[in-house]
C-alpha cells in the first residue's frame, strides 16, 4: 500500500523531533567522561539530578508546559533543548523534503549523518571541542554506509570512474568514500599544521580536521573541498561580525568610563576576543549543504 508523500514528510518531521530529545541528551553526556549516552538509561536534571518522568521528556511540549522550569529543583531548562528538538525535526523534514520520500534508505542515511553534526555544533558551541564519538565515528561509519547506500554517491565522478557501469555501484561509493576521508583529513591537517608553524601556536582544533575527514567520507573529496570553502566562508564573515560587536561594546565602554583608551587598543583587543570562534559548526553547515545539494553544487568544482 502507497502511504503518501505528505504523511511521509510527516513521519520524518515527528520521528526527528524525538531524535532531538536523545540528541541533547548526547550533547550534554558526551563531554562528559563520568557518563555516556547508555548510562544513566533516564534523562535527569543536571542540577537537582532527579529523574525525568515520560511526561518530561515529550520534545517541545514538557518545556513549554513546565515553562523552561524542572519541575523539581524550579531551576531554569537551558534554551538549547527545544531548540535542538525543532531544528532536528526540521531539518529531518528538510532532508527528507528534499532528497525524495521514495528514497528511504538515502534519507535514513543522510538524517543520521545531520543528528551527529548537530552535536558536534552544540558541543563545540559550548566546549570547543567535538566529540571522537562523532568524528571518528563518522570516519569509520562513512565507508560503511557508503557500501550499503550507494546512492550517497551517486553524483560523484570519481566514484563513477570506480564503478563497474554507467551508474555508480557498491564499490565505486566505498572507494569514493575513502578517498573523500583521506582528502578531507588530510587536507585539513595540513592547513593545520601551516597554521601553527606561521602563528607559533595551535590554530585550529584537532576536532575539526576528523570531523571534516568524516565528512569526505559521505561527500566525497571534492565535496570535502566544498566543505572547506564553505566554512572558511561563513566563519569568516561571523568572525567579522563577532569583532565588529565587540568593538563597539569597547568603545561605548570606554565612552561611559571617559578613559583615554585609544581606538586601536579597542580594536586590538576586539580582534583578540572575537578569534576566539569554534570552526566546527561551520564545518558542519558546509557539510549538511554537499551532502543534500552536491548535485546542483558539483558544477562549482
Amino acid at each position: 500500500m502507497d502511504i503518501d508523500p505528505a504523511l511521509q514528510l510527516v513521519w520524518w518531521t515527528v520521528i526527528g523531533l524525538f531524535v532531538g530529545s536523545f540528541l541533547n541528551a548526547a550533547i550534554y553526556r558526551l563531554p562528559r567522561e563520568d557518563l555516556s549516552v547508555a548510562k544513566p538509561a533516564r534523562s535527569f536534571c543536571p542540577t537537582c539530578k532527579r529523574q525525568l518522568s515520560w511526561y518530561e521528556n515529550i520534545p517541545l511540549v514538557s518545556w513549554l508546559v513546565q515553562r523552561g522550569r524542572c519541575r523539581g529543583c524550579s531551576t531554569s531548562i537551558s534554551w538549547r533543548y527545544p531548540l535542538v528538538e525543532a531544528l532536528t525535526a526540521a531539518l529531518w523534514l528538510w532532508v527528507a523534503w528534499e532528497t525524495g520520500v521514495e528514497h528511504w534508505d538515502l534519507i535514513a542515511v543522510r538524517v543520521l549523518v545531520v543528528s551527529a553534526l548537530i552535536v558536534a555544533t552544540f558541543v563545540d558551541f559550548e566546549l570547543y571541542e567535538i566529540p571522537d564519538e562523532v568524528s571518528i565515528g563518522g570516519m569509520l561509519a562513512a565507508p560503511v554506509l557508503s557500501f550499503l547506500v550507494p546512492a550517497l554517491h551517486a553524483d560523484s565522478r570519481l566514484a563513477l570512474e570506480f564503478s563497474d557501469g554507467a551508474s555508480v555501484d557498491r564499490t565505486g561509493a566505498l572507494l569514493a568514500s575513502l578517498v573523500g576521508v583521506a582528502t578531507g583529513y588530510g587536507i585539513l591537517r595540513l592547513v593545520a599544521a601551516v597554521a601553527e608553524r606561521a602563528y607559533g601556536r595551535e590554530a585550529m582544533g584537532y576536532g575539526d580536521v576528523k570531523l571534516l575527514g568524516a565528512a569526505g567520507g559521505f561527500v566525497g573529496p571534492l565535496g570535502a573541498l566544498a566543505v572547506l570553502l564553505i566554512a572558511s566562508f561563513v566563519g569568516a564573515l561571523v568572525g567579522v561580525a563577532n569583532i565588529a560587536r565587540l568593538l563597539c561594546f569597547l568603545r561605548a565602554r570606554v565612552r561611559a568610563r571617559r578613559s583615554a583608551r585609544s581606538f586601536a587598543h579597542s580594536l586590538a583587543a576586539a580582534r583578540v576576543a572575537g578569534q576566539m570562534l569554534p570552526f566546527g559548526p561551520y564545518l558542519a553547515l558546509g557539510t549538511a549543504l554537499a551532502l543534500v545539494y552536491w548535485k546542483h553544487m558539483r558544477g562549482w568544482f
